[in-house]
């Protein structure tokens, strides 16, 4: 090896650890912050380790964790984030896929400015939809729950279509001919062969809707201002007061951010294998 491609390689390797260390610093921080009393946060300089003011010796606490779970508000917004989040993704992916198979195997007029209009939905700010959704729930007189998970169908959705709808096309036509000449109707096609060929993709794009409607906050606090029973866990924490009156709970605050960050983690090592088949099925063509 030359001297020339091991400077190549160093500097990739140099390259990489820096990104790394960009993304996972926070999350870092996070960690750490959550592990700290306020005596200990308010240590200056910051400590990159969890330290007795006194001493310096290295002392985690995790008394801001047995405060959120103490916490009723944050723990009824766990489960109203999970039953949203949930319900969204179930929704978007029954209701994606139906239209992905028409759009990607059908033939009908008008199919190709039905995807781009199904795009177009995407582009949408969330602020310019969000008044008149309002009035629209308001005057449905809608439970905030059904109104969080009808609003997040609006961009998971358009997403979820359009993403399935390129694996549908990716799939041989000689399937849906051999089923038709085997008597099978469109029906029994999309749900017997054709839907199960698709499982990457379903697990792609719903983790992906998952997460969104798990992290929306705009609409979220909009829909759950006359119901703080709803609220969910990025409004719930937003709500977090601290123990004495202007007292930012930044501890605590972190704690919460990492409680609510594991599940998704979970979920990513869990279908990992089904992600990465999702996200490179397609690329290459047989």
């Amino acid at each position: 090896m030359t001297k020339k491609s091991k400077a190549k390689k160093v500097g990739f390797y140099l390259l990489l650890a820096f990104i790394l260390l960009y993304l996972l610093f926070p999350f870092y921080w996070a960690v750490n912050s959550s592990l700290k009393t306020e005596a200990q946060l308010q240590m200056t300089p910051a400590t990159f380790v969890p330290r007795d003011p006194v001493s310096g010796d290295i002392s985690p606490s995790f008394q801001n964790y047995r405060v959120i779970f103490d916490n009723q508000q944050f723990v009824r917004g766990i489960w109203n984030s999970t039953v949203v989040a949930a319900s969204t993704t179930t929704l978007a992916l029954v209701a994606g896929s139906f239209a992905a198979f028409a759009l990607g195997k059908l033939r009908f007029r008008g199919r190709k400015p039905a995807l781009y209009i199904i795009l177009a939905m995407t582009m949408f700010p969330q602020v310019t939809v969000l008044a008149g959704l309002y009035a629209v729930i308001n005057a449905l007189n809608l439970s905030a729950r059904i109104s969080m998970i009808l609003a997040y169908m609006i961009f998971t959705l358009p997403f979820t279509t359009w993403v399935l709808t390129s694996f549908f096309k990716g799939l041989p036509s000689a399937l849906m001919e051999s089923a038709q000449v085997d008597g099978a109707t469109p029906f029994q096609t999309f749900y017997r062969i054709l839907l199960p060929l698709t499982a990457p993709a379903m697990v792609t794009t719903g983790l992906l809707a998952f997460i969104a409607a798990w992290n929306e906050y705009l609409f979220a606090l909009t829909f759950t201002s006359i119901d703080p029973g709803a609220r969910t866990v990025p409004v719930a924490i937003a709500y977090f007061s601290g123990a004495v009156a202007r007292q930012e709970p930044f501890g605590e605050i972190m704690a919460a951010a990492i409680v609510v960050t594991v599940p998704i983690v979970l979920l990513v090592l869990f279908f990992q294998k089904r992600i990465v088949a999702g996200l490179t099925a397609g690329a290459v063509k047989g």
